[in-house]
């Protein structure tokens, strides 16, 4: 939310995180700490001094939303072993029978993540990209 906000006044100049906060009700602490990865990554620029703020280093068509989760330390992963383990998913050995259902679920979600832009969701572009109305009609 504060990214596609951020992408949403990006042309206006810097935005401080304070008016982020106001205007999407989110802590202004959690987003201090979420700035600094993202800065970090290379996915926000810090501007210093009066009027300053962040701004995003790429335009908006180039962020992917997998770029902001990555940046965060957050993980797309559905399986719950360590895949460099031997002890695989069952703490024993190998893995378990829905592995490489769960994991190729999660490979999906980065492929999701990584074609959809901050410019997409700022533009309400997304509704629609996982497939027709149908084939969610024969999943009930």
């Amino acid at each position: 939310m504060a990214m596609a906000d951020l992408a949403a006044t990006n042309a206006a100049g810097p935005v401080t995180l304070a008016q982020i906060a106001g205007r999407q009700d989110i802590s202004l602490s959690y987003l201090e700490q979420l700035f600094a990865k993202l800065r970090r990554h290379g996915v926000v620029k810090g501007v210093r001094g009066p009027g300053g703020g962040y701004r995003l280093a790429r335009p908006a068509d180039k962020t992917t939303i997998a770029d902001i989760v990555l940046a965060v330390d957050e993980t797309i992963d559905t399986v719950a072993c360590d895949r460099h383990s031997e002890l695989g998913c069952t703490g024993k050995t190998g893995r378990c029978l829905a592995h490489d259902l769960w994991d190729e679920l999660g490979r999906h979600i980065y492929l999701f993540l990584n074609s959809i832009t901050l410019d997409d969701v700022v533009a309400r572009r997304v509704a629609g990209t996982a497939g027709s109305a149908r084939f969610m009609e024969g999943a009930k």
